[in-house]
């Protein structure tokens, strides 16, 4: 549990009665959206990756070989924060979970709850500090990597990249790492960035890995101080630049209330920022609960 209302916070920016009007109250107010579906997960040729997002920072990953959930989260509520968006498909709708990929221990990106019900998830793989919390959730093996550190199994890998954020669970909880993950897989390369402020490594990973697809966070960054630990659309269009990549996916919005901008304001705004750069060609934006091939 959570000691103070700062842990579920990303900044120190303000107080329990702030938090508790614009976090809790307001979404309280706001009536539950959305709907879970049955997906009809695609047959898969060598070489094609379907992509699904579950919501927030969720999404599974198919290959024709390999499942792989990242930062799986289906709850309804976190605590005192309500879930204003349902997940786009329920636990008992996934397939049989090869790997997990969780991007740090925030409650918001990994969920106890969720990650025991999965099924019979086989590999779990973390940033260093953080295996501990899954040792009792029904991993067959848990690998905790450092920055730039890779793991491989078969013929897919995964490396966990730097990231402007942070890693404690609770207060003083700062032995914890954070980051994000290059998956590779049958010659694909995506990218899931977790939670981060904008920083000048985004330009590194664009240069030693550049990733074809990138899962890039877009929400909870006003008021401005936010923007120390998150990034908004205006933000995730550099990164996606920085990258060197050729599909940018946003998450990381409409789910939670975890900030003060409209619920529905980051993707409008990164329409009308793809539309004025001339890359609405590049940007997918993904419904819940419906796979997308790439």
């Amino acid at each position: 549990m959570p000691r103070t209302f700062k842990d579920l916070t990303p900044t120190k920016a303000f107080n329990p009665r702030t938090f508790f009007h614009e976090m809790v109250w307001k979404a309280l107010l706001t009536p539950r959206i959305g709907q879970h579906k049955r997906p009809e997960f695609p047959k898969l040729t060598h070489g094609q990756v379907a992509l699904t997002w579950i919501g927030h920072a969720s999404f599974l990953v198919q290959f024709t070989n390999l499942n792989v959930l990242i930062d799986p989260n289906f709850a309804n509520w976190l605590f005192l924060l309500k879930r204003i968006k349902r997940s786009g498909l329920k636990i008992d709708h996934l397939p049989p979970i090869d790997l997990v990929l969780l991007t740090h221990a925030h409650f918001d990106h990994f969920h106890k709850p969720t990650l025991r019900r999965l099924p019979h998830p086989k590999i779990g793989v973390m940033p260093w500090g953080v295996g501990d919390l899954a040792h009792d959730l029904g991993f067959e093996r848990i690998i905790e990597l450092d920055w730039w550190e890779s793991f491989s199994h078969g013929d897919w890998k995964v490396t966990l990249t730097p990231c402007k954020h942070w890693g404690a669970r609770v207060l003083r909880d700062q032995h914890r790492g954070y980051g994000g993950f290059i998956l590779e897989h049958q010659g694909r390369r995506i990218y899931h960035a977790g939670d981060s402020a904008y920083f000048e490594g985004f330009k590194q990973i664009g240069e030693r890995c550049p990733p074809e697809i990138a899962l890039l966070p877009i929400g909870a960054y006003h008021p401005e101080s936010f923007r120390n630990v998150h990034m908004g659309p205006d933000e995730a269009v550099k990164v996606f630049r920085d990258l060197r990549a050729k599909w940018l996916v946003p998450m990381h919005y409409g789910t939670f209330k975890l900030s003060f901008e409209a619920m529905d304001e980051p993707p409008r705004w990164l329409r009308e920022i793809a539309h004025r750069d001339g890359i609405t060609h590049h940007l997918k934006i993904l419904e819940e609960g419906t796979p997308e091939v790439f």
